[in-house]
C-alpha cells in the first residue's frame, strides 16, 4: 500500500523543513518537496491513502529503550503485558520499545531470554527488541553474553542495587565489562549503592518510618552519585561503553558530565518522572497515596532543583536519551503490598504512553528545541542501541514508523481521559499537554488515527539489533 503524508513539517535531529513523505509498503520510499513531481507522477493522485499534515509535525516514531513489561518484582508482576503495553505505547506515538529480559541469580541467561521471547511473540502492536539483564555474573553468563551478541542482543544491564536479587559486586561488574569490551556490547547500569540503601531502609523501618516518602529519603542522591562514579571508573578501566539508566540526581549527572568532557564513552538516560515529579508533591502525598510514585531511582526534591538541572543536562547532551522505565503496578493488590512497610512497595511508574507528549511539553515550555525533542526520544535511542537508520529517522529506506503530531492540539491525561495502560490509576493524572498525537504508523500500517486504535497484536516484529552507533 502507498501512503502520502503531505504539507507537513518533517522534523529531524538536525533540522525541520516542509516536505511530503511517500510510504510504499513497510518503508519510506521518498521525502520530497511539497508537490514535487520529479518521481514522474502526481503523488497525491496516485497514492492509495493521503494524510494532510498541514500545520503539523511529521516525526519518526518514538523509540523507548527502557521498558519492563510483565517484570517480576516483589512478589508480583508489572501489570502491562506486551499486548497492553505496546498498544498503549502506540497511542502515545512510540513505535519501538526495547524491553529487558531478566536473568535472576541461579538462572541460565539463555533460558531467561527464551522466556521473554515467549512473552512477546505474537503479542506486540509495535516493533520490539531486548536488552539482557545479567543478575548472576559467573563463567556461564559471561559466555552467554558473547552468544547473545550474535543474536542481536547487544546491551547488558547490571545492578549495583537490590542485593540478593540482581546485585553485582564490583568484581562481577568488572568481569562483565571486560567481556563487553571484547565483544563490542554496551553495559547498562542501575547505579545506586544498594548495600548502603539497605542499611538506611532497615534503620528507617526500625524507627517506625513506614510511609512511601521514606522510599525516597532512604535512597539519597549520594547513593546515586557514588555508584555512578564507581561504575564510570570501572568502565574506564575496561574500555567498555557505559549507559547509566534512569538518572535522577543532578550530582550524579555532574559526575557523568565530567567523564564525557574527557571524551569517555559514557552516556546517561533520564525519564519523564524525574523531569516533572518530585519528592514533595508526589512521593509525600498523604497516607499511602505516595505509593503511586515509588520508583528507583526515586523522585528527587524540587527544592534542590534536580528537575531544573536535568532539563539543562538534556540541552547540553550530557543526558542523551529520555526513556520511561515503564514498569506499571496497580494500587490495588500490588502497590498495597507495601502498606505499613514502604520497602515492600513494588517499584515502578507507568509512562510508556505519555513520553512523547510530556517531552514535547518541554519544547512548548522552552526547555529544549523541537529538533532536540526528536533527537532524545527517537534518533539517539535508535543510534545508541543499534537500530539506526531503520528506526529514528524520516528517510528513504527507513521503516515507515511515522507520527503526525499536532502542536495546536491538546492532550488531557487521566484515568478517565487519555490512559490506555493496564493500571488502575494514572501517575500523570491532571497533566494537560500542549500537543496531540493525531496519526501513528508502524512499518506503514496505520495503528492510531483520530483517537481510534487501528492496530493489532502480532503486528510488531522482533528487532535483531546491531552495535552502539553513538560512540566517540
Amino acid at each position: 500500500m502507498t501512503i502520502l503524508i503531505q504539507n507537513g513539517t518533517v522534523v529531524s535531529a538536525t533540522g525541520s523543513y516542509q516536505a511530503d513523505v511517500l510510504i510504499d509498503g513497510e518503508t519510506i520510499a521518498a521525502v520530497v518537496a511539497p508537490g514535487d513531481t520529479s518521481l514522474g507522477t502526481d503523488l497525491a493522485a496516485s497514492a492509495e491513502q493521503v494524510f494532510d499534515a498541514q500545520g503539523k509535525y511529521v516525526i519518526p516514531g518514538g523509540v523507548d529503550v527502557h521498558t519492563h513489561m510483565e517484570l517480576p518484582f516483589g512478589g508480583t508482576f508489572a501489570s502491562d503485558t506486551f499486548e497492553t503495553g505496546t498498544r498503549a505505547a502506540a497511542w502515545g506515538g512510540t513505535t519501538t520499545i526495547i524491553d529487558f529480559a531478566v536473568q535472576k541469580y541461579g538462572e541460565r541467561v539463555q533460558d531467561s531470554l527464551a522466556a521473554w521471547h515467549a512473552k512477546a511473540d505474537g503479542e506486540c502492536a509495535i516493533d520490539y527488541g531486548f536488552h539482557q539483564i545479567i543478575g548472576g555474573v559467573d563463567d556461564d553468563s559471561l559466555k552467554a553474553m558473547d552468544e547473545l551478541v550474535d543474536e542481536g542482543i547487544t546491551s547488558f544491564k547490571l545492578f549495583m542495587a537490590y542485593p540478593g536479587v540482581f546485585y553485582s559486586d564490583d568484581g562481577q561488574v568488572l568481569r562483565a565489562m571486560q567481556t563487553a569490551a571484547n565483544n563490542g556490547a554496551t553495559i547498562m547500569m542501575h547505579a545506586e549503592n544498594g548495600i548502603a540503601i539497605d542499611v538506611l531502609v532497615q534503620q528507617a523501618l526500625a524507627a517506625g518510618n513506614t510511609d512511601p516518602r521514606f522510599h525516597g529519603l532512604t535512597r539519597p542522591w549520594e547513593t546515586e552519585a557514588e555508584a555512578t562514579n564507581r561504575a564510570i571508573m570501572l568502565a574506564k578501566m575496561t574500555g567498555t561503553p557505559l549507559y547509566i539508566v534512569h538518572m535522577s540526581a543532578k550530582q550524579a549527572v555532574k559526575v557523568l558530565q565530567e567523564a564525557r568532557d574527557d571524551a569517555w564513552n559514557v552516556y546517561g538516560e533520564t525519564c519523564p518522572q524525574y523531569l516533572y515529579l518530585s519528592l514533595e508533591d508526589h512521593l509525600s502525598q498523604p497516607g499511602f497515596e505516595g505509593a503511586k510514585w515509588v520508583c528507583s531511582t526515586p523522585l528527587r526534591s524540587k527544592a534542590e532543583e534536580h528537575q531544573k538541572e536535568l532539563w539543562r543536562y538534556l540541552r547540553t547532551n550530557d543526558l542523551s536519551i529520555v526513556s520511561t522505565d515503564h514498569c506499571p503496578f496497580c494500587m490495588k493488590e500490588q502497590k498495597e503490598l507495601g502498606l505499613g512497610d514502604f520497602s515492600k512497595i513494588p517499584n515502578g511508574i507507568g509512562s510508556v504512553e505519555h513520553r512523547m507528549d510530556l517531552i514535547f511539553q518541554g519544547v512548548v515550555d522552552g526547555e529544549i528545541t523541537l529538533e532536540r525533542w526528536v533527537e532524545i526520544t527517537a534518533t539517539t535511542p535508535a543510534r545508541m542501541f543499534g537500530l539506526y537508520p531503520r528506526k529514528g529517522i524520516i528517510a528513504p529506506g527507513s521503516d515507515a514508523d511515522v507520527v503526525i503530531y499536532d502542536p495546536a492540539g491538546r492532550t488531557e491525561i487521566g484515568i478517565h481521559k487519555k490512559h490506555h495502560m493496564n493500571m488502575d490509576h494514572a501517575a500523570w493524572e491532571g497533566f494537560d499537554i500542549d500537543g496531540h498525537v493525531d496519526t501513528v504508523l508502524s512499518r506503514g500500517k496505520v495503528v492510531i488515527d483520530n483517537d481510534e486504535y487501528l492496530g493489532s497484536k502480532g503486528h510488531g516484529q522482533y528487532l535483531k539489533r546491531g552495535m552502539n552507533q553513538y560512540l566517540v
